[in-house]
């Protein structure tokens, strides 16, 4: 099968969008399927809107000779009028892999409007789905105006497929005593943040969070690209508790050695479409704090292996961070059924291969 997928910038940026990409590629490629990258110029959204009207793009993509064309829906400024030209030139069906809608973040009346409107005309031009999530699932269905009804499974008008992503990118090999240990160590609580310094991965409300707690009881590390939004990067600088380290972006084995020694993943994002980092904390024991904000509940169990907080709520988060540092038993309890949550979990490589199955069943068909 040839498959092409066309995508914004490098397959390697660090984002849980971009790394789904690459672990499907992966498994394609592994398994016989060849696969090429096809990358357009993230211009910003007003410029993206051109590509639209590309004459040489719509007649490389016409001319290409593939079994389908997935598409990161990332890219449908690009794509939301272009796809319907195509399709009446191409023998090969349209896919659209859906990490989250632009839509559902947060924006102007304005911006929204003109987003919602873009958006729902490319969902429309494509042929099936691939999902990260019931929860994006459910969020096309509404944009496109279907039920909104989880339990359903025939509220998308295309064939789709929703297939988790894995959280065993890392060795975690962590035991049961470790955990322990871990969680018991006295001194203050060491909280984790990985994420992208922008908006709406929420560094802002954790730090606020933390700031009504006594100074001694914690420390936060940071992990995440400080370029990506420069001016949030100083708005978070400005004035930053020494408690604070921002490390920036690390390699992944650095990235696993500090998980393996915190004690309690948070990212109150104002929104996710799943939130792998919560899945790939729990490998290592540490409990996740998360929102109310997309899909955060179908990987967290409030009070159970984490917390589930309202969106920008820093007195509830500071509640439940507190709670942790004084009650040492609850965060073990905690940390070992963020364990059993991520052993439970399928891994990347049964998430794949269930989407490589599906992209299959639609050239057959």
């Amino acid at each position: 099968m040839k498959v092409a997928l066309l995508i914004y910038g490098s397959l390697n940026t660090v984002s849980g969008g971009y790394l789904y990409d690459r672990m499907l590629v992966k498994q394609l490629r592994d398994y016989g399927d060849e696969v090429e990258v096809v990358s357009l110029p993230w211009v910003g959204y007003g410029r993206t809107l051109l590509h639209n009207f590309s004459r040489s793009l719509c007649q490389w993509l016409a001319n290409a000779d593939f079994d389908l064309l997935l598409q990161d829906e990332l890219n449908h400024p690009s794509l939301f009028w272009l796809n319907r030209r195509l399709k009446r030139q191409v023998r090969y069906p349209l896919l659209s892999i859906v990490h989250h809608l632009r839509q559902s973040e947060e924006h102007s009346s304005t911006l929204r409007w003109l987003y919602r409107w873009v958006e729902r005309r490319y969902l429309h031009s494509v042929d099936a789905f691939i999902f990260n999530s019931q929860t994006t699932r459910q969020e096309v269905a509404r944009l496109v105006g279907k039920t909104s009804d989880v339990a359903q499974t025939s509220d998308i008008w295309q064939p789709h497929v929703v297939a988790y992503p894995g959280g065993d990118r890392f060795p975690t090999a962590v035991t049961k005593d470790e955990i322990l240990h871990r969680a018991h160590k006295p001194g203050p609580l060491r909280v984790l943040f990985v994420g992208n310094l922008i908006p709406r991965k929420g560094l802002h409300t954790l730090i606020g969070a933390l700031c009504q707690l006594p100074a001694p009881d914690w420390r936060l590390d940071v992990v995440g690209d400080t370029a990506v939004n420069p001016a949030y990067t100083r708005r978070i600088l400005h004035n930053l508790p020494t408690a604070v380290t921002l490390h920036g972006s690390l390699p992944d084995a650095i990235l696993a050695d500090l998980m393996r020694h915190s004690q309690v993943l948070a990212v109150p994002s104002q929104y996710e479409g799943f939130g792998i980092v919560y899945l790939e904390g729990m490998g290592f024991g540490l409990p996740a704090i998360g929102t109310t904000g997309g899909a955060a509940v179908e990987i967290i169990s409030d009070g159970v292996n984490g917390y589930v907080v309202q969106v920008a709520d820093t007195a509830v988060l500071a509640r439940h961070l507190h709670h942790l540092h004084q009650n040492r038993d609850v965060l073990a309890t905690m940390s070992l059924s963020a364990r059993q949550r991520f052993l439970a979990h399928p891994t990347w490589a049964q998430s794949m291969a269930g989407v490589q199955t599906f992209l299959h069943e639609q050239v057959k068909g």
